[in-house]
């Protein structure tokens, strides 16, 4: 029996490549410091382990509206009035089990077979896959360092074509930690195409302020969820906002696919976005994190990384690493084996982000400093080296 082309053609994520690596590593007894894997390092809130825990204790465990909880969805409602001055109705918001399955949701909806959706280059590295999973085709906008990675609407404007069905934006970014500009959105919303919006790092912002793509078009999808902001990673939660002529068909989907979200999941996220003291718990991670970026950025620059604009959201630094190597994929992988350091090549995230590695903040301050110290002394190993 033949494997199908859609299985064969997925390319690896290779930051769990190298992840696994690191795991077995440490099962040889190493130390490995893991700047690789954008996964927050905080607990979830107390408040929100609780609500969960409640839910199963008072029976909460079934099946709930394909949809969702209304109750969430209603409260997520609540949330985008009052942050971004946006009406939306729970009618337009599907429930998933994180923003993955929200995706396939999406382009199962919108995209034939050869259809196409830009995205930018570098972006998130699954996005292509996803795309490709429905027979879609991926268009590359490359994007410059120099201009913070973002997407300049003209260069879109010439990769449109009459196959386009969408234009995907991410902000802030993974794997750069950028924003885009207002004034970028409100251009992208302009161009014809639907509008696709990542915005499950909303809320990790350190200078700036982040904008949804629902302030400048109603023709639009936004992704977003609860594993970021609100460090619930393993609770695989998060939801898709759509517009209303594509709900009835996504929920067809949904019921087919998924049938529905973890209730008890659902349950800890209304509380995540009603309880005051969630949001107290956020603040702090919050600064927390941007304490850690702001060490992590200087100490990079010393070792001679460019970093020329540096990145205000997420919890990424991506850097330039071509005075040191123009294979970002062995040199990940040589800081891993002789520095003990995970660390996520470029090229997981396009080709024109060959050159590049990823660095991720979501680790102690005290763990970060014991990495770019092993870093900077690999670094010194290696220009002696090459003496």
């Amino acid at each position: 029996m033949m494997i199908t082309k859609r299985a064969e053609e997925i390319r690896p994520f290779i930051v769990m490549d190298v992840l696994e690596r690191a795991q077995e590593l440490e099962s040889q007894g190493e130390h490995v410091i893991h700047l690789e894997v954008g996964e927050p390092d905080f607990d979830t809130p107390a408040c929100v382990r609780a609500a969960g825990e409640r839910a199963i204790r008072e029976g909460k465990t079934h099946y709930t509206h394909s949809q969702g909880l209304l109750e969430l969805r209603q409260a997520i409602c609540e949330n985008y009035l009052k942050r971004y001055g946006v009406e939306i109705t729970p009618e337009q918001i599907i429930v998933t089990s994180g923003t993955s399955p929200a995706m396939l949701l999406i382009f199962g909806a919108l995209l034939e077979a050869g259809d196409e959706v830009i995205i930018s280059d570098p972006h998130y590295a699954c996005y292509p896959n996803f795309i490709r999973f429905v027979d879609g085709i991926p268009v590359r906008v490359p994007v410059a360092e120099e201009d913070g990675f973002q997407f300049r609407p003209e260069e879109i404007r010439r990769m449109v074509s009459p196959r386009t069905r969408a234009i995907f934006i991410n902000s802030p970014a993974n794997p750069t930690g950028n924003l885009l500009s207002p004034e970028r959105m409100a251009e992208i919303a302009k161009l014809g195409p639907m509008v696709i919006s990542d915005e499950i790092y909303h809320g990790l912002v350190y200078e700036g302020e982040e904008h949804t793509i629902l302030e400048y078009t109603d023709e639009s999808f936004v992704l977003n969820g609860f594993s970021k902001l609100y460090a619930m990673t393993g609770w695989r939660l998060g939801y898709v906002i759509a517009p209303p002529r594509f709900v009835r068909p996504m929920q067809k989907m949904q019921q087919n696919f998924f049938i529905s979200a973890s209730a008890m999941a659902q349950w800890a996220g209304v509380e995540a976005l009603r309880n005051e003291e969630a949001a107290e718990e956020v603040a702090r991670m919050v600064s927390t994190y941007d304490e850690r970026r702001r060490y992590m950025i200087q100490r990079l620059k010393k070792m001679g990384f460019g970093i020329t604009v540096e990145p205000t959201g997420a919890f990424y630094v991506l850097a330039n690493a071509k005075r040191f190597s123009s294979d970002s994929y062995s040199l990940a992988f040589d800081i891993l084996h002789n520095a003990k350091v995970g660390v996520t090549p470029g090229v997981d995230f396009g080709p024109n982000c060959e050159g590049y590695i990823r660095f991720t903040y979501a680790n102690s301050l005290e763990n970060i400093a014991e990495g770019m110290d092993r870093l900077e002394q690999y670094l010194e190993d290696r220009m002696a080296q090459s003496a």
